[in-house]
């Protein structure tokens, strides 16, 4: 366990179990929103984000939390070891993305990318998660299970299992 990819659909918790996982492991963390966007929230160029993103990959270790543009997702999942794909149920996401946004209008979220409109960023959130059955699918996972033979795969599908998950996975593997 170096190279860990938490992904999932907006809204599903990927930001706060990578944190607790960096944290509980000493694997530095690259949250893919601080490296998508710019200071004042405005995306970086194409070419800035495949250096950065090649840069990280090129690592010993790392924790990727995100999606990012689709091949420098599946060439994640291809230099990973641990898969971690958090599948909460929709009605969940959509909850997380609505107290994300109540709770961000006090305070920055966590992880959230300085300069970035928690408003525009909620919409743009639900507009996603609207289209993610599309990508996040039975086909998905399937292919997720056939990237996985030499590597370790977690798929999260409730609340107590995110919650309980760098608990119990650090304890298995330490």
């Amino acid at each position: 366990m170096k190279k860990i990819a938490v992904f999932g659909k907006p809204g599903s918790g990927k930001s706060v179990l990578s944190k607790k996982l960096a944290e509980a492991t000493r694997i530095p963390l690259y949250p893919l929103d601080l490296i998508v966007y710019k200071s004042n929230g405005e995306q970086v160029d194409r070419n800035t984000y495949d250096q950065q993103h090649e840069n990280i990959l090129s690592k010993q270790c790392w924790i990727i939390d995100g999606f990012g543009p689709i091949d420098s997702f599946f060439q994640r999942l291809d230099e990973a070891d641990t898969l971690i794909y958090i599948d909460l149920p929709y009605s969940v996401s959509y909850w997380l993305i609505t107290k994300r946004l109540l709770k961000g209008l006090i305070i920055k979220p966590e992880g959230w990318p300085n300069g970035s409109s928690i408003i525009k960023g909620s919409i743009a959130s639900y507009k996603t998660l609207k289209l993610c059955p599309k990508f996040w699918n039975d086909d998905f996972i399937k292919k997720l299970e056939a990237l996985s033979d030499d590597k370790s795969l977690h798929v999260i599908r409730s609340t107590s299992e995110l919650n309980n998950f760098v608990e119990s996975y650090v304890s298995l593997h330490t």
